[in-house]
């Protein structure tokens, strides 16, 4: 039996049962965390269209997809931990999800950076969106 490996999220539980279903369109992400790590797993898998399509569409801009590509070209995801959530549940409309995900260039030997952010997301019509984010300095790791 061919063992799934975890979902690039964090999340401890298989991709086909986690981020996948949300990156195929097969399911939407019923909170705000859940579509702040689906986002995660679209940068790690590559998925431009997924996170171009949950991006607030009054925030997008012609300039997404090239700078999308890039990030996601020269880029190693290398693990997210949410730190805290605020709101953006199923009921809400709104959203508060700071998270750190850690990061470095293609090459083994490049150093590991960290984006700690605070991201803002939105519900319009039972669909959640990224709307945007703060970026905060780096917090220590244990």
């Amino acid at each position: 039996m061919l063992l799934q490996p975890f979902c690039p999220c964090g999340s401890q539980i298989r991709y086909p049962d986690c981020c996948d279903v949300y990156l195929r369109g097969k399911a939407l992400a019923p909170t705000a965390e859940a579509l702040m790590r689906s986002r995660y797993s679209a940068y790690s898998k590559g998925d431009v269209e997924y996170l171009i399509q949950t991006q607030y569409p009054k925030k997008r801009k012609n300039t997404d997809r090239p700078m999308l590509l890039k990030t996601i070209t020269n880029t190693n995801w290398m693990g997210l931990t949410v730190l805290k959530t605020q709101k953006g549940g199923v009921n809400d409309r709104r959203g508060i999800v700071e998270f750190v995900a850690l990061y470095r260039g293609l090459e083994l030997t490049d150093p590991i950076y960290q984006l700690h952010e605070r991201s803002r997301f939105l519900k319009e019509d039972g669909v959640w969106f990224y709307q945007d984010g703060d970026s905060l300095p780096p917090i220590p790791l244990k």
